[in-house]
Order: C-alpha cells, then structure tokens, then sequence
C-alpha cells in the first residue's frame, strides 16, 4: 500500500455517505493513522447529490484539498452513475464499489471507460435485513474497507463497534444490526 489511500464517496443527502467518510476516518485514527475525513458542501438538501472525501495515511497528511485523483470510489447510490462523472481521475490500480443489485458488467458501461476494479454489492437487501431500513452508509462502509484494505479485518470491527457502542449508547439494538450490516457486506461485496 502507498503512503496514503485517497477515497471518494458519492451519495445523495441523507443517504450517509458523509457519516460513513467520518467514521471510517474515526476508525482509522483509532488504529493509528493519519486521517482525513470530510464533506464537499454546497447548497445540499435531502436528496442532492454529495461528495465527501477520506485520506488514509502511516505518515502525516500535509495537504488539504478534494480529493480529484481517488484511488477508491464508493457510489452510496447507483442512480448517480447517470449524472456524476463518477470515475473522473480514479486511478485505474484503484477500484469502485457501487451499491446495486446489477453485477459488475452491467453497470461498466455507465463508467466512461474505466479499466480498474469494479465491486458491487447490495447494500439495500443487507441493511434492511440487518437494521429492518434502508441506511446504506454502513454495508458500503464495510465493502470499501474489504477493497481498500486501509485496516485489517480485526481492527475494522473492533473500532466500528466501539464506535457505534459510543454514538448509540441508548440503542444497542442499533449497535448489534449495524454490526451484523458490516459484516454482511464484508463479506458479500463481490
């Protein structure tokens, strides 16, 4: 792996595409990292589509811009594909998870040529079998951590259940379905 692993999250507001950026930069820190982890704001509301941006280093992070040449995409929803130029300055040694029930080969011709890794995986299906709704950001959060290998296995769910041991102290059955979600797709992106 090199020194830093770039991210970039497409999404639509409210879908968690920030929240997942923030907490996987929790994670990473939480492992040692140097992290960066933040949204590209401008007029959103419900529904808009959003980038948000992770930067993933051992060593210490010095610049601060978007991310224009991500090494990893995550396409939180696949309606995206035919409206944002999501594979615009990918890095073709990199790879795209998109959230869709299609295989890889059925979405490739929305991605304007790119030669890299293309992953997908159904990131409905597992969380309303996992939470009983549709929250995309944590199976989409798991599948990028599965491609990009920024933290091992181990460390990922350590960190994610303490994290969400914290922000949902008084719901721990939202704890023990996100969980159950991560792991799911940890396991299923394709």
């Amino acid at each position: 792996m090199k020194d830093t692993v770039e991210i970039r999250w497409h999404g639509r507001g409210g879908q968690g595409a920030k929240s997942a950026a923030l907490l996987l930069a929790d994670a990473a820190f939480m492992t040692g990292k140097y992290v960066q982890g933040f949204p590209e704001y401008g007029p959103e509301r419900m529904g808009a589509p959003i980038t948000a941006y992770n930067r993933i280093s051992d060593k210490e992070i010095r610049v601060h811009s978007n991310i224009y040449d991500p090494d990893f995409v995550v396409v939180v929803d696949e309606t995206l594909l035919e409206s944002v130029d999501v594979t615009k300055g990918l890095n073709p040694d990199g790879a795209i998870v998109i959230n869709t029930t299609k295989s890889a080969d059925k979405v490739k011709p929305f991605l304007k040529g790119y030669v890299g890794g293309i992953y997908t995986i159904d990131a409905r299906r597992i969380s309303e079998e996992a939470l009983g709704k549709y929250f995309p950001n944590s199976p989409m959060l798991a599948a990028i951590v599965a491609i990009s290998k920024v933290m091992t296995k181990e460390d990922f769910f350590r960190e994610m259940e303490a994290s969400y041991k914290h922000k949902f102290a008084k719901k721990p059955e939202v704890v023990e379905g996100n969980m159950k979600a991560l792991h799911m797709a940890y396991e299923e992106v394709e």
